[in-house]
Order: structure tokens, then sequence, then C-alpha cells
């Protein structure tokens, strides 16, 4: 997975996830909900978000939104 340095934003294009890590604590549990995973860390705190099939996604808002 490719990281933009100016951010902490990841999109793996061979997966199609687009991540959005929210701090580097340690990840302890997640939850599915659809295509959104969330991870979390001690006390409940959010540390990673996945959104699969990014692109599918994307296109989809893009759609709405024109």
């Amino acid at each position: 997975m490719k990281k933009n340095k100016h951010s902490l934003f990841a999109y793996d294009a061979e997966a199609d996830v687009l991540s959005w890590e929210l701090n580097s604590k340690p990840i302890r549990y997640a939850k599915e909900a659809g295509n959104v995973v969330l991870h979390f860390g001690d006390g409940n705190a959010l540390v990673l978000v996945e959104i699969l099939e990014a692109t599918k996604l994307l296109s989809n808002a893009i759609g709405i939104l024109e």
C-alpha cells in the first residue's frame, strides 16, 4: 500500500482499498459495516478506517453529485 507522506490516507489499487489512519496506536479489534471496516484501539478509540471497493463507492458518489 502506497502512503502519501503529506496525509494519513493510503490507497491500495490491487485490493481497491482506501485507508485513513487516524493515529498510530495499536489496533485491538475491528468492526465491519458493509464496505467499511473500522479498527479500534484501547478505550474504543478509532485508529483506522478502511473503505473496501473504494472505486465503486467513489464512482457512485460522483454520480450522485452530478
